[in-house]
């Protein structure tokens, strides 16, 4: 089994900067794509940044030039720096994996973790 755990959020005036941390547990397990999603209250959710399987990233086009996806594959940590926040930033974000376990790929999130960005 893997779990994902995810830290980092809280409250940040706009303009303002925060650093996300998804860190995967478990054993025997390799990842393939590895990113953050994001959900606002009322709204679906959606793709904020991610790591594809072959390692080229994608971004959604409301974060480019201010978020920055990285990884530590050493301790299958993911990070998403957020600068310049906006008030449309606030929503709760979710990690997610693709995680391969004995030959099989599968979807893992993490809990959520909330951030809230005021004007």
């Amino acid at each position: 089994q893997v779990q994902l755990v995810e830290s980092g959020g809280g409250l940040v005036q706009a303009g303002g900067s925060l650093r996300l941390s998804c860190t995967a547990s478990g054993s025997s397990f390799s990842i393939n794509g590895i990113g953050w999603y994001r959900q606002a209250p009322g709204k679906q959710r959606e793709l904020v940044a991610r790591f594809r399987s072959g390692g080229s990233i994608d971004y959604a086009d409301s974060v480019k030039g201010r978020f920055t996806i990285s990884r530590d594959n050493a301790k299958n940590t993911v990070y998403l720096q957020m600068n310049s926040l906006k008030p449309e930033d606030t929503a709760v974000y979710y990690c997610n994996a693709f995680i391969v376990l004995a030959g099989l790929e599968y979807s893992y999130w993490g809990q959520g973790t909330q951030v809230t960005v005021s004007s």
